[in-house]
């Protein structure tokens, strides 16, 4: 019988079903961070539970940490310090392989669990949070959980849980110069809504899904939770095989058979199926507050547009969103923080500086491991030379935990993966958008297309 790649996965590791019509799923990997990690295993130690098998348990410390330079277990966020210790205690204590704060391989947990070849083709990877799916460009069903379920997972190698639907969304044709897959997927949440794949498992497939490098694959997965995706995914291939060859945790051997398997079959019937002309894209910007309030950069809002965001936002329907002056710049995250993002944005800076009304502006890498890259290749020179603050890796003011905030009353331009109401600080309005257009608009000082940059290099 004919199976999507969602099915080959599942079935793989479906372990039972239960009298109540849940499904017992085994569990290869678990990756907890230090907001819920600590909670998690001090739980477990509580009611005498052991993790079952610490070799696939992993941690990091990455949400909360501050990323200035010179940094240690002190936090911006009152009472952060906790966070980390205790974490760093139950780890020890659970014999959790734990990349603490600076450790070489530290960084956001779904940065770095690639790049240490932790997520593999075929596995299923859960964390406590929701951008797990980002991990899901390799192959794997990886989705995020609450921490009562990493206890589950780390007690019994097993999680209980409903089967979702399949989902294909098709990019056919090719991406123009300056899109990329940030515009893919915010693209795809803006047509069809920020629930348009609730209760789904998505995979994204077509000609423009297979032109795209790793790093950009990873993007376009880890904001199927945008879309209210269980996950998304992508078929692995030589690029997947390439990428995973010689990490750490991956296998010395390459695992043809299997990992060559794990396509959907040709005949693979699937629950719902989009359909999405990748050569009409261009760079999308959000204007409201929720990723599908999200237009092409040179569109207008709608006309139709709901006031309340409207009125978060100060902005006004029917107006081009282009030209909105901008005083904050944000570069990092788990979408947007590799060395591919980084050079993306640093081509458009090279030889500039940034607007003078930008208040704040923040170069925050996904790893340590992308940060020592990129200062190899003098990336970090160009930013700082540019206006931008340099930082350790961490996922910093992607979201606002009490700690690191932008000015009061700022507009920001950030390639992060959500624009919610104070999701940036309080009363602070993000605008989400790639690298390169978070780039071209710190140095208009206003929401500015790349492609004013990238189609013929202006002088410095």
């Amino acid at each position: 019988m004919a199976q999507t790649l969602f099915e080959k996965i599942w079935d793989t590791h479906h372990v039972a079903k239960t009298a109540g019509g849940a499904h017992l799923i085994a569990i290869d990997r678990v990756f907890l961070h230090e907001r819920t990690g600590a909670a998690a295993l001090s739980r477990m130690a509580e009611m005498g539970r052991k993790v079952m098998d610490p070799a696939r348990v992993f941690a990091v410390m990455d949400h909360i940490v501050d990323t200035r330079i010179g940094r240690g277990d002190v936090t911006l966020m009152k009472g952060g310090e906790a966070f980390i210790t205790e974490t760093r205690a139950a780890c020890k204590e659970a014999g959790i392989t734990l990349f603490d704060v600076n450790d070489r391989d530290q960084g956001i947990v779904h940065v770095i669990s690639p790049e240490l070849g932790i997520v593999l083709p075929g596995v299923t990877l859960v964390a406590p949070d929701s951008h797990t799916c980002t991990q899901g460009a390799f192959g794997a069903l990886a989705w995020g959980i609450g921490s009562s379920e990493a206890e589950h997972a780390m007690a019994t190698g097993t999680l209980r849980m409903a089967r979702p639907k399949s989902m294909r969304v098709n990019y056919t044709g090719e991406l123009a110069g300056g899109v990329t897959a940030k515009d893919m997927i915010l693209t795809l949440v803006a047509r069809y809504g920020a629930g348009g794949g609730a209760g789904h498992v998505v995979e994204f497939a077509g000609e423009a899904v297979a032109a795209l490098d790793m790093e950009a694959r990873m993007t376009l997965c880890n904001m199927a939770t945008e879309f209210s995706a269980m996950t998304g995914l992508i078929a692995p291939d030589t690029k997947t095989f390439t990428y995973l060859a010689g990490r750490r945790y991956a296998p010395a051997a390459f695992e043809g058979e299997y990992w060559q398997g794990l396509t959907s079959d040709n005949d693979a019937a699937f629950d719902a199926e989009f359909t999405i002309d990748a050569s009409t894209l261009a760079p999308m910007v959000s204007w409201g507050t929720s990723p599908e309030q999200t237009i092409a950069i040179n569109g207008e809002i709608p006309l139709d547009a709901p006031q309340k965001p409207l009125d978060y936002a100060g902005l006004q329907a029917g107006a081009p969103i282009a030209g909105t002056p901008v005083d904050a710049a944000f570069l990092g995250s788990c979408t947007n923080s590799r060395i591919s993002d980084l050079r993306s944005a640093a081509a458009i800076l090279k030889g500039r500086k940034i607007a003078p009304g930008i208040r704040k502006a923040l170069v925050v890498p996904g790893s340590l491991s992308v940060k020592r890259q990129a200062e190899e290749e003098g990336l970090d020179k160009v930013f700082i030379d540019a206006g931008f603050e340099w930082r350790m890796s961490g996922c910093s003011l992607c979201f606002y935990s009490g700690g690191e905030g932008f000015p009061e009353g700022s507009r920001t331009i950030s390639s992060t993966n959500r624009n919610f109401e104070g999701r940036q600080g309080p009363g602070i309005r993000t605008h989400i958008a790639s690298p390169a257009t978070v780039a071209a608009s710190a140095i208009r000082g206003a929401i500015t297309d790349p492609r004013e940059f990238t189609r013929k290099r202006e002088p410095a």
